[in-house]
Formats: structure tokens, sequence, C-alpha cells
């Protein structure tokens, strides 16, 4: 693992004069690069601003969704004036509004991790805020230019964040919810570990379940600890076709009752508009569903849990995290 020091670290926004806006941009710059695995690779971020970063109010991130808004070649950040600090409710139409050759291009990721700053401590030398982010890499020629920058990115390098801000208060951009359930069911393709990694590392002691993750290869299975009582299974896609086998793990881990008749779910056109449905909590105590990953899998075991299954659709959140063939912001 390659690291940058604090020390090369400028400040870049006056945190004191901002004013509070629920989501605001984070500009960053990479302190250490590590390979994770065949297909995932770690870039940590740090700088002053990621004193405003917000979570939720127990500290953790979960799936916490950001904005990356990757530099276009030749520029070290977007040059973007109406883009900085605190956002104004229009500020993604202001992004819009400017040449693509200068804006560079925007993707969502999932925070994997926020630590936040240690302050000295006698001899002990104080410790930057850092957030990792995991990105995908397809070496297949297939990378996206989010997963491109990543690939290439080394200490040292800048990059601008939009995410939520600590002083707002309420963490925009949190969807796991799932109240007083104590049996989960977390399910997500390579692009959906992230979230459900860092779900897992919080999940309490008393919590059960399974956490189905399809990735590209074995080589990509990771190393996930959980304090919980669940069952991790990693399957490798290798040759087969993207969802073919987490849905037939979902198939085989929840089988629907006898006499159980579920609503059917309105068919949503994934090619036209995003999948996504996620309840603000989970109602009861029985199992709730957490699923993300490409959109037209995500849909198809929608429609399993809902109305095959008969699961409430407020115990389930289904993401359509990306499309295949199609680039989302």
């Amino acid at each position: 693992m390659s690291s940058v020091t604090l020390d090369n670290v400028s400040a870049v926004s006056n945190l004191d004069d901002d004013p509070v806006k629920p989501m605001r941009a984070f500009e960053l710059r990479v302190s250490a690069v590590q390979q994770l695995s065949e297909h995932f690779r770690r870039i940590t971020l740090t700088g002053p601003d990621l004193a405003l970063f917000g979570s939720n109010a127990a500290g953790e991130t979960l799936d916490l969704r950001v904005k990356v808004m990757i530099p276009s070649p030749g520029h070290a950040l977007p040059e973007l004036s109406n883009i900085r600090g605190s956002l104004q409710d229009d500020w993604y139409q202001g992004w819009l509004a400017v040449d693509e050759a200068v804006r560079g291009v925007m993707r969502t990721y999932t925070v994997r991790a926020l630590r936040p700053a240690v302050p000295a401590v006698g001899d002990q030398a104080a410790i930057p805020a850092e957030l990792d982010i995991d990105f995908v890499l397809h070496l297949d020629g297939g990378s996206g230019p989010a997963a491109q920058w990543a690939a290439s990115a080394q200490p040292g390098d800048a990059l601008m964040l939009v995410g939520p801000c600590a002083r707002w208060g309420d963490c925009l951009g949190i969807e796991f919810a799932p109240g007083d359930s104590e049996r989960l069911l977390l399910v997500g393709d390579e692009t959906a570990v992230p979230a459900i990694a860092a779900i897992l590392e919080t999940l309490p002691a008393h919590v059960s379940g399974h956490a189905v993750l399809e990735v590209p290869t074995k080589a990509d299975f990771l190393d996930i600890s959980t304090p919980a009582d669940m069952e991790i299974r990693w399957l490798a896609r290798d040759a087969a076709a993207h969802g073919v086998e987490l849905s037939r793990q979902v198939r085989a881990l929840v089988i629907p009752a006898a006499c159980d008749v579920g609503e059917e779910p309105e068919d949503v056109d994934v090619d036209a508009t995003i999948l996504w449905e996620t309840p603000m909590a989970s109602a009861g105590h029985g199992l709730y569903a957490w699923i993300a990953g490409e959109a037209a899998t995500i849909r198809d075991l929608r429609r399993y849990l809902v109305r095959d299954v008969g699961m409430d659709r407020n115990a389930v959140a289904f993401m359509g995290y990306w499309r295949k063939g199609q680039a989302l912001s």
C-alpha cells in the first residue's frame, strides 16, 4: 500500500463560513491505494473537509451513497465555481450546464468506511480523518471512467465528492432501515459488496440471517467480519451470466409458503427508469431484505420476493445500482 501524509493535504475550504445545507462538496486527496483482490481496488481519501462529512447517529455509514466527481483530462479537479462547500438545491443542474470537457463525469459509489480524525495525545501524532471507497475494476476493458481513474490513482491525486453534511442532522443517502427486524437477507453483486460489508460490520450480535454476494471470480472473495449470526455466502460468477447464481441462491434460501399469495408489484422498465424502492423502516420483527445490484436482476428478485414469497413491501429494500449497457450518474 502506498500513502501520503497529512502535510500534503491543503485546507481547500473555510469550513466555518459555509451555510448549513443537507449536501456539500468535499475536496479531498488520495492518501492510500490498496488492491484488495483481482477486481476490487480501495481508494482512501483525506482532507480537512472530512470534518463535516455526515453519518448516522451512531457514526456509521452503512450503505451511504456519495457522488464521485472524476476530473476531466488535464484538470486536477472539476472547475466548478458553483460546486464548492455547501450545495444549493440546484447544484446538479448547474453541474450539467458546464461544458462536459471541463466538468468531468459523476458516478455514484458507496462509502466503505469513514474514520474520524484522532487528535494528538502526548507523543502520539494526530491521525487525519479518512474515507474509503472500493471500486470495481473490469479487466476486460469494460471499466467506466470512475474505475479507470481508480485503476491509475496515486497518493496525492485530487478528487471531489458530493455527500451529506454532518451539520444538517439527518444523514441523506442511507437506505438500510431494518427497524426491529432480527432476521436479515442481504443480497448483491460486486457493486453492492462495499455496502453489504459495511452493514455486516455494524450489526448487533442478536441479528441472524444470510448475506449472498456474487462477484466475478473466487479471487474476489473478501474477508468480512460481523458480530452478528450471519452466514456469508460468496458466489463466483466465472463464465455464468450476471445474476444467475445470485437468483438461484435467493430462491433456495427463501421458499414461498404453500398458501401465501403475495402482492403483484408494478412492472418496472429498467431501461427507462431507475429501480429504487426503499421503505423508511421495516414493519414488525420478521425478515428484512436488502437487495442491490444490476437492475434487471434486482427487478426479478423483487417480483419473486413480493409476489411469489409474499413478503411485505415495507420489509424489502430494492436498489438497481446499475443497468447493463447504461451509464448512470
